[in-house]
């Protein structure tokens, strides 16, 4: 067997389960399996190989799903690909072929049921590589944060639970500088060169990713700039997004035999939790309607599941993701984000108010600069949401990383009847490459912001109520 072309890379877990991506390759249109065992950590004795088919219309792609697991348990696991010499075999038959497995082993560990322990996680976003004839050009450049990200884990305690990579984990349009990629082919190549690195990829093979789009996993500012000839990108571009970042997500659900449900989701935001932590991941890209008589970022049907997860989950901590920013809004170029879409941000806002929602933390990216807000009320002394905005993972030499001056900070967020929502920063704006380490304590979220060599850069301490 060989080890994956792509991966592996760990997706959703929870205490009893865990979904494991990996591609493999073909030669000559032979007929291609993937496999995979596993087994705890202190075990000598690996589980039956799982099995399947590799198709070339998901890119010789495969999402095992591994069931039945303990909670709080570390576990390794190998994985890899091989074409037999006989055509004919299935996957019931190549079971019984004795197979010689690659020798990567790998780890990952499910998750605590238990409330009230302390939990961390990894967040950042945009990671631009840049690509010359299908090829990426210094990929060092933009794989270098996740070395520094790996060191932090190896020593982290508490473990580091999963990692969020909030939006632009690729750049389809290539900045739309000269002819953007818009084929199939070309946009799967730039997923199998950024997946593929050597520190993201030892990452994601040991530490559970969850990923949501943002625009450049199309087009820039999508849909505002999209044209009729557009469509067959967005076809293009939400297939490749579907294999390599939706698929080992929470939007696939089990079978009744505890396969994964590999039909086209119908939709691409959800949800997972982690003890008492839960997170409410929005598809704040796809579903926008930008008429002038329902402006939405989030579909009704999104909103309505927010709004739902917020008033009636008991979780301790609420974090929401939303790839572009939810404030403090910018001064210019800020009709991306939730500034656009004032009347479906103060919905949310004054659910969270009038419910008395405690320890809800918005989660973005997008900016090219990190920092921390807090948003009150000026009526209601009660009233308090924060942010974490983390970008980026590695920023292109043509676009500026933001600073405090790119936000509008002087003047209330949202003026109502009923009071002003206030904001101000709780940190200094990071403007270099960055990752945040978040850190959920019982009394407090630290977020430490550390640059592309692992250097703190500073912590934030956000109360918990």
């Amino acid at each position: 067997m060989f080890k994956p072309t792509v991966g592996p890379i760990i997706g959703h877990v929870t205490t009893d389960h865990a979904r494991i991506f990996m591609r493999g390759d073909s030669q000559n249109n032979a007929t291609v399996f993937a496999g995979l065992r596993y087994r705890k950590l202190d075990s000598t004795q690996w589980s039956k190989g799982h099995f399947a088919r590799l198709n070339a219309s998901r890119d010789l792609c495969q999402v095992f799903s591994l069931n039945d697991l303990d909670s709080h348990c570390e576990y390794e696991y190998q994985t890899g690909w091989f074409s037999p010499m006989n055509p004919v075999h299935t996957v019931e038959s190549i079971a019984e072929l004795p197979l010689q497995w690659p020798r990567e082993i790998y780890r990952f560990r499910t998750r605590a049921s238990a409330p009230a322990l302390p939990r961390a996680y990894i967040v950042g976003s945009c990671r631009y590589l840049r690509m010359t004839a299908g090829v990426a050009s210094l990929p060092q450049l933009g794989d270098r944060i996740f070395a520094s990200i790996n060191q932090l884990i190896e020593g982290a305690e508490p473990p580091i639970s999963a990692t969020l990579m909030t939006g632009d984990q690729i750049y389809v349009d290539g900045l739309n500088l000269i002819a953007p990629d818009r084929e199939y082919k070309d946009i799967l190549l730039k997923y199998r060169a950024a997946f593929s690195q050597p520190n993201i990829q030892r990452l994601m093979s040991g530490t559970s990713t969850y990923m949501i789009l943002d625009d450049h996993e199309i087009e820039d500012n999508w849909p505002a700039k999209a044209s009729k000839s557009d469509h067959e990108l967005y076809r293009n571009a939400m297939a490749a997004y579907e294999i390599y970042q939706a698929s080992h997500s929470p939007v696939h659900e089990l079978t009744t035999n505890e396969a994964l449900n590999r039909a086209k989701p119908e939709h691409y935001w959800y949800q997972f939790s982690d003890g008492d932590i839960e997170w409410f991941v929005t598809d704040s890209r796809t579903r926008r309607n930008l008429s002038a008589d329902d402006r939405r970022i989030l579909d009704e049907a999104q909103e309505q599941a927010l709004l739902k997860w917020l008033i009636n989950s008991p979780a301790r901590v609420k974090f929401v993701v939303t790839s572009v920013m939810f404030y403090p809004d910018r001064k210019q170029l800020g009709d991306d984000a939730w500034k656009a879409f004032p009347e479906q941000r103060l919905r949310l806002l004054e659910t969270i108010r009038t419910r008395q929602i405690r320890n809800v933390i918005f989660v973005s990216g997008d900016v090219h600069g990190s920092l921390t807000a807090r948003l009150t009320h000026s009526e209601d002394p009660d009233f308090e949401v924060h942010t974490i905005v983390s970008s980026p993972f590695y920023n292109s030499k043509l676009l500026p990383y933001a600073t405090a001056s790119t936000f509008l900070l002087d003047q209330p967020l949202v003026t109502t009847a009923a009071g002003d929502y206030r904001h101000e920063l709780t940190s200094t704006v990071v403007s270099e490459d960055n990752f945040a380490h978040v850190l959920v304590e019982s009394d407090q979220i630290l977020v430490n912001y550390h640059d592309r060599e692992g250097k703190k850069l500073q912590s934030v301490g956000i109360n918990l109520r």
